[in-house]
C-alpha cells in the first residue's frame, strides 16, 4: 500500500510541477492582460493543488498525516477565482477609459460592470 501512495505522489508532484511551469511560462508569453489573466488562474492553480496533494500522498505513505495541506489548498482553490475575478473587473473598468479610471457609480451597484447612462464618463474631446 504504502509503494502505490509513494508512485501516486510522485505523479502528483510530476503533473504539479508541470502545470505550474505552464502557467508561468504562459504568464510570461502572453500579451494581453486578459489572456495573461488566464494562465496563473487555471494552470498554476491545478498545478499547485497537484503539487499539495502530492505533499499530502507522501506524507501519509511516511505514516506522518496531516491535513494542513487540505486547508491551503481549499483557501488556495476559494481565494483564487476571486482574486482573478477582481483583476478582470479593474481590467475592464480600465479599459472603458482612455487617461484615468471613471468614478465608482452611486448606489448599491459598485460591483457590477453595467452602470446606468448618468453614471456613464464621457470622452475628453481634443486629445
Amino acid at each position: 500500500m504504502t509503494e502505490y501512495l509513494e508512485i501516486a505522489a510522485a505523479i502528483s508532484l510530476f503533473i504539479g510541477g508541470f502545470f505550474t511551469l505552464v502557467g508561468s511560462i504562459g504568464l510570461l508569453k502572453v500579451d494581453t492582460p486578459m489572456s495573461r489573466l488566464h494562465a496563473p488562474t487555471k494552470a498554476s492553480t491545478l498545478g499547485v493543488g497537484s503539487l499539495l496533494l502530492g505533499s499530502m500522498l507522501a506524507a501519509f505513505a511516511r505514516g506522518e498525516g496531516s491535513l494542513h495541506q487540505v486547508l491551503i489548498l481549499a483557501f488556495l482553490f476559494v481565494t483564487a477565482p476571486i482574486t482573478a475575478n477582481f483583476i478582470a473587473k479593474v481590467h475592464l473598468h480600465g479599459r472603458s477609459s482612455q487617461k484615468s479610471p471613471p468614478p465608482p457609480p452611486t448606489g448599491g451597484r459598485w460591483a457590477t460592470y453595467d452602470t446606468p447612462q448618468d453614471d456613464a464618463r464621457k470622452p475628453v474631446e481634443g486629445n
